[in-house]
Order: structure tokens, then C-alpha cells, then sequence
């Protein structure tokens, strides 16, 4: 699955980059049709703890589904975002079953 990430005002690492194409290549096992996704990586600027938040688009046909989570560490929030995007996925998945 091509993923783009894409992190606002920092830089982000290669451990990170590889993290998140590995968590987002599992989707496909929950869902084959996946066509794309995008990664938006951003720190907010407050004193709070929780300040990293990731927020992922993926696109299936003819539909996009976008999950926003906020967690101390990117990683964190991109396995937490990754979990609620396998629920929507397989939900999606067995709607078309029932359709058919």
C-alpha cells in the first residue's frame, strides 16, 4: 500500500517513517482494497503531555475514511489510530459482503 506521511513544523525520522508504512501495510490483511493512505504527523504547541497528533486518510473505493488520535508518542498514536481504522475496515468489509 503506498503510504504518504507527512509531518508538519519538525522532521521526521526514518524509524518513524519505517513504523508507520509496517503498521499500515497490516490494514490490507483486514481489508484488500485498500488504494492509498496519508499519514499527517503534527505537535501541538501546549504544555499538555498528549501533544502528538496523527491523523490518517485512507482511501477505498469509492469512499475515505479518517481517524484522528492524540497520544504522548507518535507511535503510540499511529497503532492506536491503526487499531480504530482495522474496526472501520473490517465493518466496511462485511457490509459489501451482506450487500452481495
Amino acid at each position: 500500500m503506498k503510504v504518504n506521511a507527512q509531518s508538519v513544523n519538525f522532521v521526521a525520522d526514518g524509524k518513524l517513517l519505517d513504523f508507520i508504512q509496517k503498521r499500515m501495510d497490516k490494514l490490507e490483511l483486514f481489508y484488500d482494497k485498500v488504494i492509498d493512505s496519508d499519514v499527517y504527523l503534527k505537535v501541538d504547541n501546549t504544555s499538555v503531555k498528549e501533544n502528538k497528533i496523527v491523523e490518517i486518510m485512507v482511501s477505498v473505493p469509492r469512499d475515505k475514511i479518517v481517524v484522528k488520535k492524540q497520544c504522548k508518542s507518535f507511535e503510540e498514536a499511529v497503532d492506536s489510530a491503526c487499531s480504530s481504522l482495522e474496526r472501520q475496515l473490517v465493518k466496511k468489509k462485511e457490509k459489501l459482503r451482506a450487500k452481495v
